[in-house]
């Protein structure tokens, strides 16, 4: 009886198998990258219903963050500022500008319904807990210290539009969190942008991320215990997630 296939398909199972396994690899890549906060979130740059640009206030007129942002010492979110806020300067500064008219409408409405809309950037989900204050000033006595504003923020004092320059990911967090001595600066510098360390603050740094104990902290997770190595959850899920 002839043969009704030819001798390569004998090969077809495994060209299936190898090709499946490819496949899938290359599908999850694909999702791991074009769903991931670097690819999704990164860059996001939405117009604001008054176009503020911290290039002017925080760069040319050396704002500092705090004077808006009033929120981002005492607790978990830095907040945005009343129309109080803007008008102490703009009740004389560029007074009756059309580019001003929504705070200008804000303010004359006095009752506190027509907030100025403005357009979150920096979303976390609300299943992870993040509060400023324990990050712009942490540990204690001659180990204080802080992670400056541009650590996550970027370079705000460049922007004329804010945008989101960190994917604010889970596995960016924990990048820190495992090797925060990087990221620290004295309390005084927090806002300061374009700081960086000098020699014997370098040394201090590790000094002060030796007393820290971050949740998720993989360089804290093995400790050496009686000439073993045993694996510790740093302060466990419930540090970010509650």
């Amino acid at each position: 009886m002839a043969q009704i296939f030819p001798r390569w398909t004998n090969q077809t199972p495994r060209l299936i198998t190898i090709g499946g396994l490819v496949g899938l690899g290359a599908l999850t890549f694909a999702v791991y990258w074009w769903a991931s906060p670097y690819h999704t979130d990164v860059g996001y740059q939405p117009a604001q219903p008054v176009a503020y640009s911290h290039a002017l206030h925080a760069g040319e007129l050396k704002m500092d963050c705090r004077y808006c942002h009033v929120g981002v010492e005492q607790g978990a979110v830095a907040g945005v500022p009343p129309t109080q806020t803007c008008m102490n300067c703009h009740a004389q500064v560029k007074k009756g500008s059309e580019k001003l008219k929504p705070v200008y409408d804000s303010w004359a409405d006095g009752k506190g319904e027509k907030s100025i809309p403005w357009v979150r950037i920096h979303q976390l989900p609300d299943f992870a807990f993040f509060n400023h204050s324990a990050h712009v000033a942490l540990g204690v006595g001659e180990h204080r210290a802080a992670i400056g504003c541009e650590t996550c923020h970027g370079r705000i004092d460049t922007m004329e539009v804010v945008a989101q320059v960190q994917p604010l990911s889970m596995s960016w967090c924990i990048d820190c969190h495992s090797d925060p001595a990087q990221y620290l600066r004295p309390v005084d510098a927090v806002t300061k942008m374009g700081w960086s360390p000098d020699v014997e603050w370098q040394r201090k740094q590790q000094d002060i991320a030796a007393t820290l104990d971050p949740p998720g902290s993989l360089s804290g997770a093995q400790r050496y215990v009686d000439g073993h190595y045993q694996t510790y959850a740093t302060a466990g899920c419930s540090g970010c997630h509650r």
